[in-house]
């Protein structure tokens, strides 16, 4: 299990809200793992309910009382299955309620806007994916995307070609289904 602390200084630069500073961290984090990685699922808790409830379990995964500000420590969880549809792990996911929410960082191959109007009609999925990864105007993304139970979102988008932290796109609505999808892990 790997945590992070969004109080670290060596951290992301400042942000506006918890839930972005928890977006800019995973981000951070799947970069220093490098490309070509699987998704990746986080929780999000609450810092100080945490240090308040479990102070043994904030003391071992290195948040301390150093931040007065409202902070989300994201927890990653296992891996996600081999060989399942992203949709369809994400259909049996149940939080617990300390769970505050929760992000996902996944790869993807994506396509301009001008690009879409070339794309063949009656391709499978299979084919689909072939005949973008061959594409000459595909961009490689890591796109990593937080819900909070109370409706909050947060993105953040990397491209492959601008592999840096200073050229990561952040906004709430960047990559919408699966912020849907991370939001439904939520209803009862």
């Amino acid at each position: 299990m790997f945590t992070m602390s969004n109080v670290s200084p060596s951290g992301p630069p400042m942000a506006a809200s918890p839930l972005t500073v928890a977006v800019l961290e995973i981000d951070t984090y799947a970069a220093g793992l490098g490309w070509d990685q699987p998704a990746r699922l986080f929780a999000l808790v609450d810092s100080a309910a945490l240090r308040a409830q479990e102070p043994g379990l904030a003391a071992q995964l290195g948040i301390d009382d150093t931040s007065r500000t409202a902070s989300l420590t994201p927890v990653e969880q296992e891996e996600l299955p081999a060989g399942t549809a992203l949709d369809e792990f994400l259909a049996t996911i149940a939080w617990p309620d300390a769970v505050a929410g929760c992000a996902m960082t996944v790869e993807r191959m994506m396509l301009p806007p001008s690009a879409e109007g070339s794309v063949p009609e009656g391709l499978t999925d299979a084919q689909l994916t072939k005949w973008v990864s061959e594409h000459p105007d595909r961009q490689e993304v890591r796109m990593t995307v937080a819900v909070l139970r109370d409706g909050a979102r947060e993105s953040a988008v990397r491209l492959r070609e601008k592999d840096s932290p200073t050229e990561v796109l952040t906004g709430a609505g960047l990559v919408p289904g699966l912020a849907e999808a991370l939001a439904a892990t939520f209803e009862s």
